[in-house]
This record gives C-alpha cells, sequence and structure tokens, in this order.
C-alpha cells in the first residue's frame, strides 16, 4: 500500500518489507471493490456493504502512513451481493438475477429529496420472513413463486422493494461524508422456471464501473494543459452467460450497448477501448461506445456544425476471437490482458504463430513444470494489446476496400476506427508523448475520412460532411483535392454532403483563397446543384480568383435560365465592375428602383462588406457606390443593421475603411450614416448613443471650424421634415444667429443641425455639457448652443442676462418663447427690473435696452393688475414715459 502514496517519503525500515493494514469485520466478507479514483474500500457482506475510506497519517514532517477508517455501512435488506463496485461516492451491487446501483451524497443539494428508508431490526426482518416462509408453505408444493423481470431507472428505481440505509461510523469530522444517497438503477432478470435450482445459465457475473476521466485538452505536442483528473463520465457493465449490458450513469441513466455473445461467456473485463469476454475456450474482443458518450458530456459543441462524433447508438461490433484452452480468468492493467487457463495436457494443441491484429501473445507465456503430485495444465499468459495506432492503420486499410462505395459498411468501419483513437486521446495518461502527438494526427485523418465518406452520400446523414472536414484541419482547397472529378455517363453529379460543406465553408469567412482552377470548379458544382447559390458563392471572398468572365458567363445562363433576381442583377453589376465594363454596370444598377437594390444588399452583405483575418474590408462595389451613389451604399448598410446582418460597432469601421480614415477621423458618410438611423427611429438604448456621436461630432466641426470632407446627405431641413428627433430651431436662434454672418454654409448647417437636435424632444442635454467645453462663447455659434442647453435645464434668469449682455435684440424673442405660464412673473421680476437698470446706465445699446422695455412694458400690462403693476414699476422712473402703459393697464378691465 505504501506504493500508493508516491509522493511521500517512508522510512528506511519498510523498504524492504510488507506493509500490512488490518480492517476487522464483524462479519464474513463476500466481495471487496476498490475506488480506482480514491482508494476506498468496499466489503459487501450479508444484507450489508462496509466502507472503508483511505487515509494519510502523518507521523512526522519526513514520515507518514496509509491506513483506513471504517466510516458508513450501507444497509440493504433482501439481497445477497455476489459481486460489488465501488468508484467515488458510485456503488454498484450484484446478486444472482439482480442489479442495483446508488450515488451516494455529502448533502443535499437545490432542494433535492434526500432518501431515508427506516432500517428494519433483526426482529422486525426474521417476522417479515417468518410470514414469507408461512406463505410459501401453504402453496402447492409443484409450485414455483418466480418474479417478473423488471427495469427502473432513476428515480423510479426506487420502487425496487429494497430497504436502503445509511449508516455512518467515521469520527466527527467525517460523518456527513456522505449522509444521504440517490437511486439510480434497478434491474431484475427472471430465473429459468424449468428448474427448481437457480442454473448458471442465468447467473450475473462481471459487474464493473467505468470512469473516464476529463484531462483538458491537449496541445499540439500531446501534452495535457491541465494534469489533474476530474471525473467525466461513468458506466456500469455486467453480463449474463450470452448477453451483456453496458449502461451510462452520471448525468443519466441509461443503456447504450448490448452484447450478444456466440457462445456462453464466464467472465468479462471492460476497458476505454473494448469489452473482452473469455468463453471456455476464446477470447473474445467486442467494441464499446464510452468514448462516444463521453465526448458529448466533455465538449458542449459536439453534434453541431462545428464537432460531431459517431453516436452512441451505433451498432457494437466484435474484432476478433482468438482460441484459448481452458480459460478461467481474466482482468485487465493498462494496455495488457491477463489470463488464467487450465487444460488437460493431453488435450494441449501444439503452440500456434502469434496472431498481429488485435491481440498479440508475448513470446513466452509462463508455464511451470508442476510434479506429478501436484495438479497439471494451470498456465498464465499475459496478453499485449495492440497499439490504438496500429489497429487504426489496419481499420483504414481494410476501409480502402470500400472507398469508392456508398454504404453504411464503409462509414461504420471508419466510426470504429475513429472511437478508437477517441478513446485512446482521453486515456492519454496511459500513452508516451509521441504516442499521443501520432494519435492526435490519427484522429485528424480519422475525422477526413469520415468527412470523404459523408460528402458522397445524399442521405439525412450527409450534414455531418462539414463537422468532420473542420475537425480535420483540411483547408477547402484540400478537400477539394480529394474530390474525384471524373464524368460518368456524360453527367457529373455532386452529392448533398459536399455541397453542404462548401456552401457553409464559403459563408464562414474563411481566410483562404482558392485558385482561379478550383473556383470555376466550385461554380460549375453549384451550377449544377444548386443554381440558386450561384450568386451568393461569387460573393465569397474565398471566390476573389474567379475569372470574371467565367462567373458573368454562368451569370447569363441563369438569367437565360428563368433565375432572374434583384440579387442575380447585383452580382452581374458587381462582375462587370470588375471587368471594366462600366456602361453594362449602370444599365444592371438601373434596372431596379433603389428599394429593390437595398433589399438585393440584405440578401447578400458581402456584395458591400467582407472580413478578411477578423477585419472590415469593402468591396469594390463598394468602393464604387461611394463616389457614384452614396445615398444608396448609407441606405443599404443601415438595411443591413436594421436586420441584424452586421453590427453597429461593424458599420462604424465599415465606413472609416471605406472613406480611408483612421479610427479618430469620422468621415461626412459616417455621420450620413448616424443621421439615416436617426431618421430610422432606431430603440431608445441606441439612440443617446447616436446623439452623443453626432453632437461630438458637430461640436468638434464647430470648434475646429472644420467643414465636412464630402457633400453631406441631408441638410437640417431635410431631417427636421424627416423625423421627430431633430426638432425646429426655437425663433429667438436664428435673431441670435442673424447677428453674425458666416461665409461656410457647411458651418452653419453643422451648427443647424446641433441646434435642430437640442431642440428637440428626445435629446438628453445634461448629458451634453461636459462636451461644450471646446466650443468657445465668445462666437455666436457656441454661445447659441450654450444658451439652448441653459434653456432647456430651464435657467432662464441666467440665459436673460447673457442675451441683454451679448445680444439685446434676441432678449424679447427669447422672452415671448420660453417665459411662459408658470415663468411669465419673470417678464416682471428679472427681465423688467434689468432693462430699467440698463437704461439708467446708458451706453451703445441705449436704444436697443429702450425698445426691449418698451415691449416689457406692454406684455406686463396685459397680465398684470393696475396695482400690481404699479408696485413693479421703478420708483424714480419718469412717469410720462410709464403713463401710457398705466393708462391700458386700467382701462382693460372694461375693454374686456
Amino acid at each position: 500500500m505504501i506504493g500508493h502514496n508516491v509522493e511521500g517519503p517512508f522510512s528506511g525500515a519498510f523498504r524492504d518489507q510488507m506493509y500490512i493494514v488490518e480492517m476487522p469485520l464483524s462479519e464474513a466478507p463476500l466481495c471487496i471493490s476498490c475506488c480506482p479514483v480514491k482508494g476506498d474500500l468496499l466489503v459487501g457482506c450479508t444484507n450489508k456493504l462496509v466502507l472503508f475510506s483511505l487515509k494519510y497519517q502523518i507521523i512526522d514532517e519526513e514520515f507518514s502512513l496509509l491506513d483506513f477508517e471504517r466510516s458508513l455501512v450501507i444497509h440493504i435488506d433482501n439481497i445477497t451481493p455476489v459481486e460489488i463496485s465501488f468508484c467515488v461516492g458510485y456503488v454498484a451491487v450484484m446478486s444472482d438475477l439482480e442489479i442495483l446501483i446508488l450515488k451516494l451524497e455529502s448533502g443535499p443539494k437545490n432542494g433535492e429529496k434526500v432518501h431515508h428508508h427506516p432500517h428494519k431490526t433483526n426482529n422486525q426482518m426474521r417476522r417479515t420472513e417468518e410470514g414469507i416462509s408461512n406463505e410459501i408453505s401453504q402453496l402447492e408444493s409443484d409450485f414455483v413463486i418466480c418474479q417478473k423481470p423488471l427495469e427502473l431507472l432513476g428515480e423510479k428505481s426506487e420502487q425496487s422493494g429494497l430497504s436502503v440505509t445509511l449508516e455512518s461510523t467515521g469520527l466527527a469530522d467525517d460523518k456527513r461524508k456522505y449522509s444521504h444517497f440517490q437511486h439510480l438503477l434497478y434491474r431484475r432478470f427472471a430465473p429459468d422456471i424449468s428448474s427448481y435450482v437457480l442454473s448458471d445459465d442465468i447467473k450475473l457475473h462481471s459487474l464493473q464501473l467505468l470512469p473516464i476521466y476529463q484531462t483538458g485538452p491537449l496541445t499540439s505536442d500531446g501534452k495535457n494543459l491541465s494534469q489533474q483528473r476530474e471525473l467525466l463520465s461513468l458506466f456500469c457493465f455486467f453480463s449474463l452467460p450470452h448477453v451483456g449490458y453496458l449502461y451510462m450513469v452520471v448525468k443519466s441513466v441509461e443503456l447504450m450497448s448490448v452484447y450478444q455473445y456466440p457462445e456462453k461467456s464466464q467472465q468479462a473485463v471492460l476497458t476505454p477501448q473494448f469489452l473482452h469476454v473469455i468463453t471456455s475456450n476464446n477470447l473474445q474482443c467486442f467494441t464499446v461506445r464510452c468514448s462516444a458518450a463521453a465526448a458529448r458530456e466533455e465538449d458542449p459543441y459536439m453534434d453541431t456544425t462545428l464537432k460531431a462524433c459517431p453516436p452512441v447508438s451505433m451498432d457494437v461490433c466484435a474484432l476478433r476471437i482468438q482460441l484459448f484452452i481452458g480459460l478461467k480468468a481474466i482482468c485487465h492493467f493498462k494496455n495488457h490482458i491477463i489470463l488464467l487457463t487450465k487444460a488437460d495436457p493431453e488435450t494441449i494443441p501444439e503452440r500456434r504463430g502469434s496472431p498481429k491484429r488485435l491481440l498479440s501473445r508475448k513470446d513466452a507465456s509462463v508455464k511451470i513444470k508442476i510434479p506429478p503430485v501436484a495438479e497439471a495444465g494451470w498456465n498464465l499468459y499475459i496478453v499485449n494489446t495492440i497499439s490504438p495506432v496500429q489497429l487504426y492503420k489496419e481499420m483504414i486499410d481494410y476501409s480502402n476496400t470500400y472507398k469508392t462505395a456508398k454504404t453504411q459498411s464503409c462509414i461504420h468501419l471508419l466510426s470504429e476506427a475513429h472511437l478508437l483513437v477517441r478513446a485512446a486521446l482521453m486515456d492519454a495518461s496511459q500513452l508516451e508523448p509521441g504516442e499521443k502527438a501520432e494519435l492526435l494526427e490519427a484522429f485528424k485523418e480519422s475525422c477526413g475520412h469520415l468527412g470523404d465518406c459523408y460528402s458522397r452520400l445524399d442521405s439525412q446523414h450527409s450534414h455531418l460532411t462539414l463537422p468532420y472536414y473542420k475537425m480535420s484541419g483540411l483547408s477547402m482547397a484540400e478537400v477539394l483535392g480529394r474530390m474525384d472529378w471524373t464524368v460518368e455517363d456524360g453527367l457529373q453529379k455532386y452529392e448533398k454532403g459536399l455541397i453542404f460543406y462548401i456552401n457553409h465553408s464559403l459563408y464562414e469567412n474563411l481566410d483562404e483563397e482558392l485558385s482561379e482552377e478550383l473556383a470555376a470548379k466550385v461554380v460549375q458544382m453549384f451550377y449544377v446543384a444548386e443554381p440558386k447559390q450561384v450568386p451568393h458563392i461569387l460573393c465569397s471572398p474565398s471566390m476573389k480568383n474567379i475569372n470574371p468572365l467565367t462567373a458573368m458567363s454562368y451569370l447569363r445562363k441563369l438569367d437565360t435560365s428563368g433565375f432572374s433576381s434583384i440579387l442575380l442583377t447585383l452580382t452581374k453589376a458587381a462582375v462587370a465592375l470588375k471587368m471594366g465594363d462600366l456602361d453594362m454596370h449602370r444599365n444592371e444598377m438601373k434596372s431596379h428602383s433603389e428599394l429593390k437594390l437595398v433589399c438585393g444588399f440584405i440578401l447578400e452583405p458581402r456584395l458591400l462588406i467582407q472580413q478578411k483575418k477578423g477585419q472590415i474590408v469593402p468591396t469594390e462595389l463598394a468602393l464604387y457606390l461611394k463616389e457614384t451613389q452614396p445615398g444608396l451604399l448609407v441606405a443599404s448598410v443601415l438595411g443591413l443593421q436594421k436586420n441584424n446582418k452586421i453590427g453597429i460597432e461593424e458599420a462604424d469601421s465599415f465606413f472609416k475603411v471605406l472613406c480611408a480614415k483612421d479610427e479618430d477621423t469620422i468621415p461626412q458618410l459616417l455621420v450620413d450614416f448616424w443621421e439615416a438611423q436617426i431618421v430610422a427611429c432606431l430603440p431608445d438604448v441606441l439612440l443617446q448613443e447616436l446623439f452623443f456621436k453626432l453632437t461630438s461630432q458637430y461640436i468638434w466641426r464647430l470648434s475646429k471650424r472644420q467643414p465636412p470632407d464630402t457633400t453631406p446627405l441631408r441638410t437640417s431641413e431635410d431631417l427636421i421634415n424627416a423625423c421627430s428627433h431633430y426638432g425646429l430651431i426655437y425663433p429667438w436662434v436664428h435673431v441670435l444667429i442673424s447677428s453674425d454672418s458666416l461665409a461656410d454654409k457647411n458651418y452653419t448647417e453643422d451648427l443647424s443641425k446641433l441646434q435642430s437636435l437640442i431642440c428637440g424632444p428626445s435629446f438628453d442635454i445634461a448629458s451634453i455639457i461636459p462636451f461644450l467645453e471646446p466650443l468657445s462663447e465668445d462666437t455666436i455659434a457656441g454661445l447659441s448652443v450654450h444658451v439652448l442647453c441653459r434653456t432647456r435645464l430651464k435657467e432662464y434668469e441666467q440665459c436673460i442676462d447673457i442675451l441683454l449682455e451679448r445680444c439685446p435684440e434676441a432678449v424679447i424673442p427669447y422672452a415671448n418663447h420660453e417665459l411662459k405660464e408658470e415663468n411669465r412673473t419673470l417678464w416682471w421680476k428679472k427681465l423688467l427690473p434689468e432693462l430699467c437698470q440698463r437704461i439708467k446706465c446708458g451706453g451703445e445699446k441705449y436704444q436697443l435696452y429702450l425698445s426691449s422695455l418698451k415691449e416689457t412694458l406692454s406684455i406686463v400690462a396685459v397680465e398684470l393688475e393696475l396695482k400690481d403693476f404699479m408696485n413693479v414699476l421703478p420708483e424714480d422712473g419718469t412717469a410720462a414715459f410709464f403713463l401710457p402703459y398705466l393708462l391700458y393697464c386700467s382701462r382693460k378691465k372694461s375693454l374686456t
């Protein structure tokens, strides 16, 4: 046992002697099992199982010992264990005709029910047994009671009638290690009713729990990224003499495979790669599906267009039957099979040559000459299983006989070879680094062979061509090079699997460009098999090298064959552009309305936008439309975004690359696109982000007095008329702006668009305030924006002060527009006193203040009663000046 603790040092006194741990039992043991993961021991006794946990006892810093502690007793009534198996909390118990699988758990999880069945006392059990005996004795002696076969999975297995109770016997710290359990499987087989005695022909044997570990992905040199082994899947095998059963028991309990033996079996042993079965004179080997099930547990992308694996339900097959005389027992260790035989010396045949396929016998089997007084004929054989790579190569060589045949037999054989390699990779800890690399190469090769098979099939499984070719690592050109292009009976036929693979590969923006010859073959292939896809595949970046004349010839054939569509028109226009035929291009583009052209681009975005090595690349057609039809280009990209064909950031990058601008420079065409997005009424979440982008760009241009690099597609008036987010500019703003003459019309457009956005109902004013700093208030343009923002924030008094100081002629229009309803009091509380004060001071703007005061007094005289009006007038004012307004205020009641 010292050898289990490899890392721990041990005293020199123990190096040359056996270390024995004694574990007393209160009852005679019937069977035993050791956990292959943790080393715990499970001992089977009558009506109970005793668990001994492996412990490390540290004596000092340099010396530790191993010990076993009796930690749990599992009481199981009405079953006598013949064989048991234990693995990381999973317990399998087998009697002559029954199988029970339990999962021990440490604590309730997610509100799971704690399974607890009251354990009967010995007196209760005795009374029950006596009652049953009395009932049986009352039956006729020529009748036998036999229970029918039964299989219960999951929670239903609680109905088996077996009473299970846990009794913790460990120390206080370990008493809660296994506090409850979960039923997983119960199965009962029927005895042979022709005999009162249980026949060996129906007794179960070879119970085994087989774990498969998850060790992390393998690198190119075959090394594991993580060396810590984690349980991935667990399988349970048991067998009748003529039938074997393999179950998966981790996340779900289900029967995976049933093995039919050609003759009566004596014992079987399950490995991740094979099932080895011995009969009286034969060693048989069968394939298993453990790796197929484990692969699906390990990889969430399995059974998608990315990855595939042969199905768990695929029929198992026998690989080899090898003759041995008098087989008695079998066991397995790594890649060795150990056999024990006993034969009559007179019937032992001459030794035959070593088999060369699945199993190879060692050159010298161990035969010990036994004295005549002892029993003779016993032999021990150690058989090396053939390496997975060698067996894989032999299976591939054999499959070459089916190379051109479209049969399921070829796929079955290649699937077995694939699973063989996959199972070996899952158990990579048993392999040398060189073997791992060789297995990885064989794995990719097997994926390529399976891809070849499915590419030649026209069935419901032909779609598997795609994931297998992807896993093979083959490029599209290499796959096409494996195809047989010979023509039979003057007609070339392309199966669904190959078409499916090529079509998907061309859609996935692979960084692979096909040669002119291969590109022509691909077009021909789709013209024959799926002509409607020809325009789509011609837009793939992988088809860049195709001769434009060849492409145009196939497009014209489609046109004359009745496949005319807007997509065909756009593809012809793009190909004509590559040919340099601008007249043909213009004619094709004029044959449909702009709305239909936009719909065509939505059907095939790659006419405008492609990707190479993860980067956005505008097509030649997009570059040409930028110069000739920028409005159509912007509308098309907007259509792509609204139909989720392109993301927001991708669209922005597209226009920057299209206009040859760096990340920090915003081209006018991108601003046009943002404005088009606002007009298109996008969701509010995107709307505020667009407002921020546009206002930032408007402010930057105004502060730098930078005109746009191209003529804007929409004016501020167009935007105001097109959507509600651009509001009508307030009248007082026009008065304010008219006081300054701006020579650059584009500069005026940016200012008008910014003012219109601020005047709109959807704009969040607070978000723009921090970004107004570059826009100085010293200019009329900057002043108008600052006053607009303060007005939207209801800072009216501050705005009145600014306008009185900078632009008095705008004060009255401002007050007429803004000082309404609850803000009307500012006419006489703020504006009137300010005007009076400034008139007293005189100055250049005296006349402007005076005319503004007259307008203000006219408004106040209408709004206030005479008494209130007199109270707001200045005490030191000239009575003759205010008299007309006082008279109007006193007469307004009689006038109304």
